[in-house]
């Protein structure tokens, strides 16, 4: 059983398909990132989760994000990291009920999608591969305290965000690279002359780039 819904797209392979699991932005839904769907390798067993806390009057989020006159804008960790582990037994979830590789999983998130996948991928490395990070940044009030570098030899990320991101500051997708560098991940960075979103070539190079990995 799993406590979130979820859309799927089966591989056209029969058994040991890769799995790629999409995760979306905050006030959206299951439906925004699998519009993807039908362009990526046909060999991708495809599944899209809807974010577990449902706003009003319609989208869902994956944690709160609360404004307050003191504190400014903010983020609810306990509920993010309570998304985290609900990825995390999604993927095991997935991986027994669907005909799929657990050796073979990505992550795809846009935005609060994209937080929650880096800290899936940092906190539960064994289960996943790949990452396609658009256009969120690392929360690192949501990894462990000690990163040990051997945990993280397998672990492909692709990266990418907007210039004119005017939601998330380009400034904080930046330090992803960064990060991954210094744990020595093997990633790509790119930018993109477009704000909040995903520009077709950004579409077109992680297609690629997930191409080489699946």
């Amino acid at each position: 059983m799993t406590d979130l819904f979820y859309v799927k797209k089966p591989s056209s392979l029969t058994t040991n398909a890769p799995l790629l699991i999409m995760c979306h932005g905050y006030g959206s839904d299951e439906n925004d990132l699998f519009s993807f769907a039908q362009e990526l390798p046909k060999e991708f067993f495809i599944i899209s989760l809807r974010a577990p806390y449902r706003m009003q009057p319609f989208g869902n989020a994956w944690y709160a994000i609360n404004f307050d006159a003191e504190k400014g804008k903010w983020s609810n960790n306990e509920q993010a990291h309570n998304s985290v582990e609900l990825i995390s037994d999604f993927i095991d979830y997935a991986c027994t009920k669907y005909p799929v590789n657990p050796n073979n999983v990505t992550l795809l998130g846009f935005s609060q999608g994209t937080i929650l996948s880096y800290s899936v991928a940092l906190n539960h490395p064994d289960k996943v591969k790949n990452i396609v990070a658009l256009s969120g940044y690392i929360n690192e009030d949501l990894l462990p305290e000690s990163l040990n570098k051997d945990h993280y030899k397998h672990l492909n990320f692709f990266c990418s965000h907007g210039f004119a991101d005017q939601v998330i500051p380009v400034e904080w997708a930046r330090k992803a690279p960064e990060f991954l560098h210094r744990l020595d991940i093997n990633h790509t960075y790119k930018e993109y002359p477009v704000g909040h979103g995903v520009a077709p070539q950004n579409f077109h190079d992680f297609k690629n780039w997930l191409e080489q990995y699946i």
